[in-house]
């Protein structure tokens, strides 16, 4: 399905797309976004409504504003990131990290991590310029400084933001990639 196709099988309200799209497709993305932004446990199923509503408010404003300039992927991935930035401390209970059962959600945790750092550095040898992977691999793995990154590659601060912006790019173009290929099996 192209772009547009999803957003109006979204906008009708099309249960069997809608469903494929936010708790299929839609997973990893949405997994790194929660990552990134909760400091505590969300559940996936509550941050998907939550997005779903936010996005179908006023007969699906935002999802009628998506123009193709981008990919939807990652013009719902700006749009999630920043709607839940905006509403982390309010809209989702942070006392939902505290469960009676630490042990199981610490081993959680860790199957969590271990998943994700098999699937990030399959992603990032799957990238075809391996230059793109080193330097999200240093930025995003190691947690090196970008100054200290551009000081050993030799190149200026401000190049480096901008092959990183090409690096991120890319590899959502892989994981894209690999999406369709797991589907496909």
């Amino acid at each position: 399905m192209t772009d547009r196709e999803i957003i109006n099988a979204l906008i009708m309200r099309d249960e069997q797309k809608t469903r494929q799209f936010f708790f299929k497709n839609c997973r990893p993305l949405f997994m790194s976004i929660i990552r990134q932004i909760f400091s505590y446990e969300v559940d996936y199923d509550e941050f998907v409504n939550e997005l779903y509503l936010y996005l179908m408010e006023n007969d699906a404003y935002r999802l009628r504003q998506f123009k193709g300039r981008s990919s939807l992927y990652q013009w719902l991935k700006v749009i999630a990131i920043r709607y839940f930035i905006s509403k982390r401390d309010s809209m989702i209970d942070a006392q939902s990290a505290n469960t009676p059962y630490k042990e199981q959600a610490s081993t959680t945790e860790a199957d969590d991590s271990v998943c994700a750092s098999a699937d990030l550095r399959h992603l990032l040898a799957a990238m075809p310029n391996q230059r793109y992977a080193y330097i999200i691999k240093r930025l995003l793995i190691d947690d090196i400084e970008p100054e200290q990154l551009a000081r050993e590659m030799g190149i200026e601060t401000s190049n480096l933001y901008n092959i990183k912006r090409r690096a991120m790019t890319q590899l959502t173009r892989v994981a894209l990639t690999d999406i369709k290929r797991y589907d496909k099996r």
